[in-house]
């Protein structure tokens, strides 16, 4: 089955990968961040850190989080460094997208076994 932005996304995936094979669990999320930071752009994308991410309310700014890093201005990765996936991460991931132009989230975790989710908001 064919996915928006498969092939990036595989990159991506791909990078995740070789990131925690070098690094393995135990490191601090930032750790992480930085080196998969590094392995995206080693394999030609273009990656911004701590991208803003404004949140509005009947027009008004509410609050403002930072998105991980963006990949190629078309995939949100948000970062986890913790034993294990919580439904809270993921729904963090979720209004990231909702709240930005951003259709596709990857939810990377370097814990003990490396977890990938993969989330999808229509902004239609």
């Amino acid at each position: 089955m064919e996915y928006k932005h498969s092939e990036l996304t595989e990159l991506i995936i791909k990078c995740f990968y070789k990131v925690y094979n070098t690094l393995g669990y135990g490191f601090l999320e930032k750790v992480y961040e930085n080196a998969i930071k590094i392995e995206l752009i080693i394999n030609g994308l273009s990656v911004e850190s701590q991208k803003p991410i404004k949140v509005f309310y009947e027009g008004k700014l509410v609050g403002e989080y930072f998105a991980d890093l963006v990949v190629n201005d078309l995939i949100i990765l948000e970062l986890k460094a913790q034993e294990k996936l919580i439904p809270e991460n993921e729904a963090q991931l979720l209004n990231y997208l909702k709240a930005t132009k951003y259709e596709i989230g990857l939810l990377l975790n370097f814990g003990k076994k490396p977890e990938i989710k993969r989330k999808i908001y229509s902004n239609k």
